[in-house]
């Protein structure tokens, strides 16, 4: 497996971010979505990671959002017939290394109540829960999380 910072703007790509919302959608009112388009995810303050299996099939990506005092994760996903096999810990790994070393020293995220399954690789990954940050507002359907960068060499 290969990961590295792409555009997201490619085909299968796209089809990655399709899939995550095509998985999230029914799991949350719209007004509870705080996902990011392709055209966000093309932003300068955005690095966004892909893996490749082998044959250069995208089998996961992921973003950070660097902000002035943080950096936010955001589109984390890995296909389903890929899960069990790590992708999601070195695209997470992956994006936290690159954020750090442009100078970010806190990660956040935001994402659901009705996803236990991120909620735990999260907290494993050294993530803590804490308040609304940003522009979100305090929904009762959202958890969100923290790690400081000074804990990648503990997690």
């Amino acid at each position: 497996m290969r990961i590295s910072l792409e555009s997201p703007a490619q085909p299968d790509v796209i089809q990655l971010i399709d899939d995550l919302d095509a998985y999230q959608k029914p799991l949350y009112p719209p007004e509870c979505h705080y996902g990011i388009d392709i055209a966000a995810l093309s932003a300068p303050n955005v690095l966004f990671a892909v893996a490749r299996d082998g044959e250069g099939t995208a089998v996961g990506c992921g973003a950070i959002v660097m902000e002035p005092d943080f950096g936010e994760l955001k589109r984390m996903y890995v296909r389903p017939e890929n899960r069990g096999q790590g992708v999601a810990a070195k695209v997470l790994g992956f994006l936290e290394g690159e954020a750090a070393a442009r100078g970010c020293v806190v990660f956040r995220l935001e994402t659901g109540v009705s996803q236990p399954e991120a909620l735990s690789f999260y907290a494993r990954s050294g993530y803590k829960r804490r308040g609304p940050f940003g522009d979100y507002p305090d929904d009762p359907l959202s958890v969100f999380m923290q790690k400081d960068a000074a804990r990648l060499k503990n997690a």
